[in-house]
C-alpha cells in the first residue's frame, strides 16, 4: 500500500520538487497539502503549490494556512531585506498561473480534523517549510501531539546553517514554532538537516535524466533544479574552482525517505531543541549527544543521504525503471 501523509510545505523551488515526485511516485499517496508563510508569503505558496499540482495533472486538495510566524510579527530579519540579492524563491514559480483553488478551511483546522479522526491513524505529517501551521495545531489541539504517528522535518543543520553562521532557514524564520513542535511530544520525529541534504547534491546531468523521462512532472522537476544550480553558480562565480556545479536539494528527502528509509546513512538518535533568544544564534539547531543529557531522546536526526539512494528515488518517482 502507498504510504499516505499531509505535506506542509511553503513551496518554493525545492517544495515544488518535492511535490511532483510526490504526486508521480507510486508508493507516495499524499491527501492533502497545507501551505504556510516562508520561502514567500502564504498567498504565493498557496499559488504556487496549486501551480505544481495543475502542471502534474494531480489532484490534491490545498489548504492555506498561517500569513506570520507563531509567535513573532515577522522574520528576525524581514523577508524582503533578506531576499535582497536572491531569486532563489521567485514570488511566482514559473508554471502556468493555477486553474485549481484552494479549499475554504484554513490549514490549521485541517489539521486538527484530519489528526483526531481515526481514520487518518497511519498518516504521517511531512514539514519542508517553517513549523507554524503545526504549532499553532499543537497549540490549540495539544492532544494532536499523540495522534501523530511520525513527522518527518526539513529543518536545522548540525554543522553550518545558511541563514546564518548556526541557523537554517525553516527554523530560523520561526524558531518558537519549531522549539514548541520538538518539545511537543510527537513520538516519532525524523529532522532531515541540511548536512544530510548537502551531501547529495544533484547536477545537470541528473536534469538531463528527469527531462529524457519526459512526462511535466518529470521535466517541471528539471527545471526547478536547473533554476537551483544556476543560482548556485552565480552564487559561486567569485570562487576559486571549477567543474560540474552541484546543489542540494533540501525537500524532496522527506518524502524519499518514507519509502526509502536507507536513504540516511548516517543518523543520531538524541534530544533536539531550537535556540529561540541567542542574538547570534537564533535558530541553531541543538542536538544534544551527551551521554549524560537529562532530557530523553526527541528525534532522529539525519546526518548524510546516499546519493545513489536519492537518485534512484527521483528516477522511480518520475517513471524510469530501476535499470534504466
Amino acid at each position: 500500500m502507498a504510504v499516505r501523509f499531509i505535506h506542509d510545505c511553503d513551496t518554493g523551488s525545492d517544495d515544488a520538487v518535492a511535490i511532483f515526485a510526490a504526486t508521480a511516485h507510486p508508493e507516495l499517496h499524499p491527501i492533502a497539502i497545507t501551505t504556510v508563510n516562508g520561502n514567500v508569503d502564504v498567498a504565493h505558496t498557496t499559488e504556487n503549490t496549486l501551480r505544481v499540482l495543475d502542471h502534474a495533472g494531480a489532484r490534491v486538495p490545498v489548504y492555506a494556512g498561517a500569513t506570520r510566524p507563531f509567535v513573532r510579527p515577522d522574520f528576525p530579519v524581514p523577508r524582503a531585506v533578506l531576499n535582497r540579492a536572491s531569486q532563489l524563491h521567485p514570488e511566482y514559480l514559473d508554471f502556468p498561473v493555477a486553474v485549481s483553488r484552494a479549499e475554504d478551511q484554513g490549514a490549521v483546522s485541517f489539521l486538527i480534523d484530519a489528526y483526531m479522526d481515526d481514520a487518518n491513524a497511519d498518516v504521517a505529517l511531512v514539514a519542508t517549510g517553517p513549523l507554524t501551521n503545526v504549532a499553532l495545531a499543537l497549540a490549540t489541539e495539544p492532544r494532536l501531539a499523540a495522534r501523530i504517528p511520525r513527522l518527518v522535518i526539513m529543518g536545522g543543520a548540525h554543522g553550518n546553517g545558511n541563514v546564518t553562521a548556526s541557523a537554517e532557514f525553516n527554523f530560523w524564520v520561526d524558531p518558537e514554532a519549531a522549539e514548541a513542535v520538538l518539545s511537543a511530544g510527537i513520538r516519532d520525529v525524523v529532522i532531515v538537516t541540511l548536512d544530510a541534504t548537502h551531501s547529495a547534491p544533484l547536477s545537470g546531468a541528473d536534469c538531463d535524466v528527469l527531462d529524457g523521462i519526459g512526462t511535466p512532472a518529470a521535466r517541471g522537476a528539471a527545471q526547478l533544479i536547473r533554476h537551483r544550480l544556476e543560482h548556485d553558480q552565480a552564487a559561486a562565480s567569485g570562487e576559486e574552482g571549477g567543474g560540474e556545479v552541484a546543489s542540494p536539494v533540501h525537500d524532496p528527502m522527506t518524502v524519499a525517505y518514507l519509502v526509502r528509509p536507507e536513504l540516511f546513512t548516517e543518523t543520531v538518535r538524541a534530544h533536539a531543541s531550537v535556540e529561540t533568544s541567542g542574538g547570534r544564534t537564533l535558530g541553531e539547531l541543538i542536538v544534544d549527544t551527551r551521554p549524560w543529557c537529562p532530557q530523553p531522546p526527541n528525534a532522529t536526526v539525519a546526518l548524510r543521504a546516499s546519493g545513489q539512494v536519492y537518485r534512484e528515488f527521483l528516477r522511480a518517482a518520475f517513471g524510469q525503471p530501476a535499470s534504466g
